[in-house]
Formats: structure tokens, C-alpha cells, sequence
């Protein structure tokens, strides 16, 4: 059986990596641990995408941001402390990892921590506008 997708279209050449990175997506998403938002927000006068994960209880040294051919991953890992006796545990320390697939032109601008909150700043650049003329060959 043949499925039917929208980049299945025959005037949408060379989609297929996308088509093939929205399903990664699809299938690596399905937990919402951790919760984030996305949002806009306008800095110094320029408009950018932030994404806001709750990470409470990790530092720095355990969450991991990668950014490999428009896709940002975020990942975070806690190793569990041997010392540490619980008579109640009701926060787990949990590993996550959270992908999120950046259009071209969307680039990673900077990312901060601040009580528990994870944000990542994107900021969209403006494509060049490029017209190429294809010369026609002529066959003898």
C-alpha cells in the first residue's frame, strides 16, 4: 500500500529529507517530558522564535543542545546519587531528549538557563533574493 503524503506531490522535488525528518520528529515526540513553549518575542527590535524548557533540577553540565542539519536537539541526562537515601520520591531524575526541526534560515542564536527554565533564542535571516537565468542549450 502506497501512502499519500503531501510531499508525495510531483511539482515538490527533493522534500524527501524533510518528509523523512518530520516523522523522526513524529515518532521521538510522543512524550511531553519536559513541557516547553514557543514563543515570540521582540528583543532590541528584532523578532525571534524562543523555546522555553522546564528543566528543573539539571544544571548545565547535564542538558546538551545540538544543532545537526536543521534539527536542534535538546537532551538531558542526571546521574542518580548513590549517597542519597529517599523516604518519598516524587521527582525522578529522568533522562529527555526533545527535537525540534529549524527551517532554513532559522539560525541558533543563543541559550540560557535561569531557575529551572532552559531558553533557546532563534532568530529567522532574511533569505537572499536570488533570480538565476537557465540558458538554453541548442541541439544540432
Amino acid at each position: 500500500m502506497n501512502r499519500v503524503t503531501h510531499f508525495g506531490s510531483p511539482l515538490m522535488l527533493g522534500f524527501e529529507e524533510i518528509e523523512r525528518m518530520a516523522e523522526k520528529i513524529a515518532r521521538s515526540n510522543g512524550d511531553g517530558y519536559p513541557p516547553y513553549n514557543i514563543e515570540r518575542v521582540t528583543r532590541d527590535g528584532t523578532t525571534l522564535l524562543r523555546i522555553t524548557l522546564a528543566v528543573a533540577g539539571f544544571s548545565e553540565d547535564e542538558l546538551d543542545i545540538a544543532l545537526e542539519n536543521n534539527q536542534l536537539t535538546v537532551s538531558g541526562r542526571q546521574e542518580a546519587d548513590p549517597t542519597r537515601e529517599f523516604l518519598h520520591r516524587g521527582i525522578a531524575a529522568r533522562q529527555f531528549q526533545k527535537s525540534f526541526v529549524l527551517a532554513n534560515g532559522i539560525e541558533v542564536q543563543g541559550a540560557e538557563l535561569v531557575n529551572g527554565l532552559l531558553s533557546i533564542d532563534l532568530v529567522r535571516l532574511e533569505p537572499e533574493h536570488n533570480v538565476k537565468r537557465i540558458k538554453i542549450a541548442r541541439v544540432k
